[in-house]
């Protein structure tokens, strides 16, 4: 048995799969002679590092696990141990079709160790810690913009349904959510009902998320003037489309600018790169990949857009594409060139110089 006395594994590497659930992990160990065992434990790195001094004394622990609900957490609780760890995309564990019609937690945590011990897995990018809640903070921040756009649809819809008509003066979108129109909202409308409660109920949720999205914008703007991030941000905003929420959101999602070695890997890590399909002498380049950054890829879009307003080269660009292509098509390739142009003034550390149109 392994656990026999004076057994060890001295200067060994000892290959660890686990599939991480929320009360449980299900845990595969090979050795380099290809021992194999597997079981089930608790969700704690502290159980798993027990039973692996234990079972494997003195081996050079390393770990995998999919990314997933638990985030870094997992990562961080195995380092603390001394377990050397990787976090991998689902997408990019080799898997067979017996495993695809077989699934289980321990077939999956065996098919994790086995693609460690063989050395084809590439970890994601492992964040540091103190960088963690300012990405969060802008996620969250779009989060609420969302959810209050929800909530406004949901009052225009209440209203229509009551057949409510906008009074002259709101008859312009733009003046839709003011005080005024708030104002009337509250104390003019009156709906099929004598009641008025889910109305009353749904501008408290409008109000609430205002005032949250309000406190959110000023943390960013706070973020954004920290020694951390200002220069970088600076540089960032000379760009032509980039503004605050698309350049915060570049800082705290890409880090480490120096992990992308050339512009198509920064590219791809936005998701702005088309997929491909290609057999024999057919070439199928398709719409843009799946796989990228979902936070950071429509913000470059929406720059693209605005930066055809104002910087000649990419105005131009986006006639000729136009010339080619339907202009939701074109703009995909603007705003590739827009990443090549963060990519340069996050790299360069310097502002971006260009001609205006206007």
């Amino acid at each position: 048995m392994v656990q026999s006395k004076g057994i060890n594994f001295n200067g060994q590497n000892i290959y660890i799969g686990i599939d991480v659930h929320l009360k449980s992990w299900s845990v595969t160990i090979i050795t380099e002679s290809n021992y194999k065992k597997t079981h089930s434990q608790k969700s704690s790195a502290k159980e798993l590092f027990e039973y692996l001094k234990k079972h494997y004394p003195g081996g050079k622990y390393k770990a995998v696990y999919e990314s997933g609900f638990s985030g870094y957490s997992t990562y961080y609780s195995l380092k603390e141990y001394g377990i050397d760890c990787i976090i991998i995309h689902a997408a990019d564990v080799p898997t067979t079709q017996y495993e695809n019609v077989m699934k289980t937690d321990a077939i999956d945590s065996e098919k994790l160790a086995k693609s460690l011990k063989s050395g084809i897995l590439k970890g994601i990018y492992i964040r540091e810690k103190e960088s963690l809640d300012d990405r969060n903070l802008i996620r969250l921040r779009k989060t609420l913009q969302r959810q209050l756009a929800g909530y406004k649809s949901r009052v225009k819809h209440l209203l229509y349904n009551n057949g409510v008509e906008y009074p002259a003066c709101f008859d312009k979108p733009s003046l839709h959510w003011s005080k005024r129109f708030t104002l009337w909202l509250r104390n003019d409308v009156t709906l099929l009902s004598s009641t008025r409660y889910s109305l009353d109920l749904l501008l408290d949720q409008v109000t609430l998320f205002r005032k949250n999205l309000l406190k959110a914008n000023r943390m960013v703007r706070e973020l954004a003037s920290r020694s951390k991030y200002a220069e970088r941000y600076e540089n960032l905003i000379s760009i032509p489309g980039v503004g605050t929420v698309t350049a915060m959101s570049l800082l705290t999602e890409v880090d480490d600018i120096n992990r992308f070695q050339n512009q198509r890997e920064f590219a791809s890590f936005l998701g702005l790169i088309p997929s491909c399909h290609s057999s024999g002498e057919t070439i199928c380049n398709m719409e843009k990949t799946f796989r990228g950054n979902k936070q950071l890829g429509p913000l470059i879009i929406e720059s693209a857009w605005v930066a055809i307003r104002y910087d000649k080269a990419l105005a131009i660009a986006y006639s000729e594409y136009c010339r080619q292509m339907k202009g939701q098509e074109a703009i995909i390739r603007i705003a590739r060139k827009l990443s090549n142009r963060i990519l340069s003034v996050l790299k360069s550390g310097k502002k971006y110089q260009y001609d205006r149109c206007r």
